[in-house]
């Protein structure tokens, strides 16, 4: 087995798949793949590569939906990092609808949605959280549209990642692993012909998309920011400040907002200085000591992160007497932000948490489908420039 080979099989290795059977008669045989309880998916013998592994059986319902699903020549894959949460699952629906019905969209192209996340996709396809959804990887994706019976004459990418950060350098991997064939086993005739599109992130662009998200954030929350302090919390990449050019976007998100009110402050939960400690500091050099502090996730769902780091009852690190215990990075670990601002004294708690991801917020939504326009009607990839945006 080759390298990427073992990196594939080992990339969705405990994806859940309950069993598989053949059955049918000689001259048209089955494969039935059980992928939960009472549901029995029907894959037609020729479209399955080989029963081996889990890899070609993911391939083969992947490629089974589309060939099902397709009415389109042309197609776009919406690539987000992935969730395990049923309010998620609901928010990339609601996605993937908006994108189909819009009318820049729905009259060329059909319309899917990938996780890039492994862990995601195997805890989605356990029910970790009481919902079972089975989620795929952007290869599986890819393959499929180059299926010799899909063959899409575009495919758009578009990552539904808010910073062009880690994992937005993984979507551009991908759309380049599969465009130089890196298995061997796609069409090469088609891949030379085939047009490819990359959508950017929420926040690529400092001069453009900082102000955009700022004016809108602004026009959704400015009732809360009249009332008290209004913190987003993003995710951020756990390296240094400026790896990916990436981390940068939240302090220049915070700055755009500022210009609309000093009550926006925008931390995270794995940026290097922008913890949350370091939004409080921040809050009280600029005269915020007391009063309400709403949270809200600036992620594209309200998941794990938004359920837990952000609106959770977690306090374990809040010892009465003593206070908080910040680690070496000086982060406040194991307490979430509700119980850290209620425990420093502001009006924090199940009311002022504002739990809704920013695809569930529309005007915010259609900032990433303007990023999906501007791929169809722009230049082509540009491969340095999209991992290195200025």
């Amino acid at each position: 087995m080759n390298k990427s080979k073992f990196f594939a099989l080992a990339f969705v290795g405990l994806f859940a798949m309950t069993s598989f059977m053949a059955c049918g008669n000689d001259d048209e045989p089955e494969i039935r793949y059980v992928e939960k309880k009472d549901t029995v998916t029907v894959v037609k013998k020729d479209t399955l590569v080989a029963a081996e592994n889990n890899w070609s059986r993911y391939q083969a319902l992947v490629t089974a939906d589309v060939k099902d699903k397709k009415k389109h020549d042309k197609v776009i894959l919406l690539v987000a990092f992935g969730c395990t949460w049923e309010q998620g699952f609901n928010a990339f629906d609601a996605t993937i609808e908006a994108y189909r019905k819009d009318a820049r969209f729905k009259d060329d192209y059909d319309v899917f949605l990938s996780y890039s996340s492994a862990i995601c996709i195997n805890r989605a396809a356990a029910g970790e959280n009481g919902v079972t959804r089975n989620y795929y990887a952007p290869p599986f994706w890819l393959n499929a549209f180059a299926d010799k019976d899909v063959m899409y004459s575009e495919i758009v990418v578009q990552s539904l990642q808010v910073i062009p950060g880690e994992e937005y350098t993984r979507v551009i991997n991908y759309i380049k692993d599969f465009a130089n064939n890196a298995n061997g086993d796609l069409n090469d005739d088609y891949l030379a012909g085939v047009t490819l599109r990359l959508g950017v992130p929420l926040l690529q662009s400092k001069e453009e998309d900082v102000p955009a998200v700022a004016k809108e954030l602004n026009e959704l929350f400015k009732t809360q920011a009249a009332d008290g302090v209004v913190a987003f919390m993003g995710h951020g990449n756990p390296d240094e400040y400026d790896t990916y050019k990436a981390n940068i976007r939240y302090t220049e998100l915070e700055k755009a907002l500022q210009t609309y009110s000093k009550s926006y402050f925008v931390g995270t939960v794995d940026m290097m200085e922008n913890f949350k400690t370091n939004v409080y500091a921040r809050m009280q050099a600029a005269g915020f000591a007391s009063g309400k502090v709403y949270c809200a996730p600036l992620m594209s769902i309200d998941g794990d992160h938004g359920h837990n780091d952000m609106a959770g009852d977690d306090d374990d690190n809040w010892e009465e007497g003593v206070g908080f215990t910040p680690n070496d990075e000086g982060e406040v670990e194991d307490t979430s932000w509700k119980m850290y601002f209620q425990h420093l004294g502001y009006t924090c708690d199940n009311s002022t948490m504002i739990e809704k991801g920013l695809l569930e917020l529309p005007s915010i939504r259609n900032i990433w489908m303007n990023h999906t326009e501007a791929a169809i009607n722009g230049e082509p990839l540009d491969y340095y420039h999209s991992k290195n945006p200025e």
